[in-house]
């Protein structure tokens, strides 16, 4: 694969890492601070659960971008990466519908730049 595709993919994954940290650890200070406006301050506490729940979900989607770094197999290691960007494009679809159309552009728009690098470096 090309050293494009490998830049994007880990950009991606570190992307959902970093959400990782906000949902899981960071929701009510570095949380509250992006997503303000998007919920009422008095919220944030009574959501922290269920950031970190979100969080965790984010962090899978990371760890299998990154497992695809460990595969040998340039074949299966396309395959993984195709699988996660997918369900990551999925899951913003579905965010832009159901929240905010920024996510589309925050997570789904990097998703899909890499998706294509994969698939181009796979079929080209």
């Amino acid at each position: 694969m090309s050293l494009l595709t490998h830049i994007l993919v880990a950009i991606v994954a570190l992307e959902h890492l970093y959400i990782l940290y906000i949902e899981m650890f960071a929701w009510n200070t570095t949380g509250r601070r992006l997503f303000r406006g998007a919920l009422p301050d008095e919220l944030f506490p009574k959501t922290t659960g269920m950031a970190a729940n979100q969080g965790l979900y984010n962090g899978f989607l990371a760890a299998g971008l990154a497992w695809s770094f460990g595969v040998d197999s340039p074949v299966w290691s396309s395959n993984l990466r195709l699988f996660f960007l997918g369900c990551i494009i999925v899951a913003a679809l579905y965010g832009t519908v159901r929240s905010s159309r920024s996510i589309f552009f925050k997570q789904g728009l990097p998703a899909i730049l890499a998706m294509l690098a994969v698939l181009l470096s796979r079929f080209c």
